[in-house]
């Protein structure tokens, strides 16, 4: 059994049009049709942004103080994608 096929085929066009915004955010030039040309890092950044649209409540921001540099902190954010 495929994973990939459509279970509610009214879906697609909408799935598309939030693709297209996604690549927006990132800066990606995402064209209608076929798109082999993007460059993986390209491509993974757009499934990334999908992603964190999707599922928000899983990321978490915290601050952690470098203990090297006095008065320095670094942001850190974590992404947890389910399954993994």
């Amino acid at each position: 059994m495929s994973s990939n096929k459509n279970l509610v085929p009214e879906a697609k066009e909408a799935l598309n049009r939030f693709k297209m915004e996604a690549a927006q955010d990132v800066g990606v030039n995402l064209k209608q049709g076929y798109n082999g040309d993007l460059t993986s890092k390209e491509a993974g950044s757009v499934g990334g942004q999908m992603v964190n649209l999707m599922m928000p409540e899983q990321q978490w921001k915290f601050q952690r103080i470098n203990r090297n540099a006095y008065g320095h902190c670094t942001h850190i954010t974590l992404s947890m994608v389910a399954g993994l």
